[in-house]
């Protein structure tokens, strides 16, 4: 199973330099792009999604998604943020909903960015009744870019990650492409490899990756489209449940990393 993740690597790779080329081609045939208009301080989203997919594994048990979120930008490169979205209960033991908190730095040197930031998330009412552990933890995220290119590390400094207890120091490293092919379309590719700290947790690390398009429209309004999939050495994710039976007294198993579409529509205010 790794080998064949394995070979998705250099496909994305090449991928990434392939794009890199063209966009640098037509920078020197174009001329000095102009500089972006600065960005508003305050702003929005609103998302219906056909699902919520987080790091390639499914959190709404296929079901669709109602996510939001507010940023404020302080023109010094301070931000502050937080965003929402509606999960499962067959996912996350009595969870309903994510809500994020996270603020830090952004900055840039050229065609270089960097950001430094802490989240936090919360799983209001969430937690694995046998043991009461609850599914909240922070995280340290730094982050780099390149024109288009990015890569991000987050690093749990909470005890435990998400529901796994001892499990300060998981790290998530996210590396990707999000590129301008003109006409309001962009190409967003992403690599991600999540291994989870503490004696025996390995059993929960997984890779996962997407391919997708994202297109904008007028007045703030955007629609995606996404195949995402993930994977890992063990069947914790390919035959997930919580153990909690239905209302029909059954428990319910989900292959919640196998390889699926998303489908989204977005307004930016």
């Amino acid at each position: 199973m790794r080998e064949n993740f394995a070979k998705l690597a250099p496909i994305a790779c090449s991928l990434l330099f392939w794009t890199g080329a063209v966009q640098a081609q037509a920078n020197e045939e174009a001329g000095k792009a102009a500089e972006a208009p600065p960005a508003p301080a305050l702003t929005g989203s609103v998302t219906l999604a056909s699902q919520y997919v987080s790091r390639g594994i499914r959190q709404t048990w296929d079901k669709p998604a109602l996510q939001a979120g507010l940023d404020y930008v302080h023109p010094s490169g301070w931000s502050v943020g937080t965003w929402m979205s509606n999960v499962s209960k067959h996912f996350i033991e009595d969870g309903l909903l994510e809500w994020d908190i996270y603020g830090g730095y952004n900055g840039t040197v050229g065609d270089v960015g960097y950001s430094a930031l802490l989240y936090y998330y919360k799983y209001p009412r969430a937690e694995i009744h046998a043991t009461g552990t609850k599914f909240n933890y922070t995280e340290v995220s730094l982050g780099l870019t390149y024109k288009f290119l990015y890569a991000k590390y987050n690093r749990t400094v909470s005890r435990d990650f998400f529901g796994i207890t001892n499990a300060r120091g998981t790290g998530y490293l996210d590396i990707g492409a999000n590129y301008d092919m003109g006409s309001g379309y962009t190409l967003n590719l992403h690599l991600g490899d999540g291994r989870v700290a503490g004696t025996g947790n390995d059993f929960w690390d997984w890779q996962d990756m997407k391919v997708g398009v994202t297109k904008a429209l007028d007045k703030g309004w955007s629609v995606a489209m996404a195949y995402t999939k993930a994977r890992s050495d063990n069947n914790g994710y390919s035959n997930y449940t919580t153990g909690i039976p239905n209302a029909n007294g059954v428990v319910e198993y989900k292959d919640v990393a196998k390889g699926t579409l998303v489908l989204s529509v977005s307004k930016a205010f």
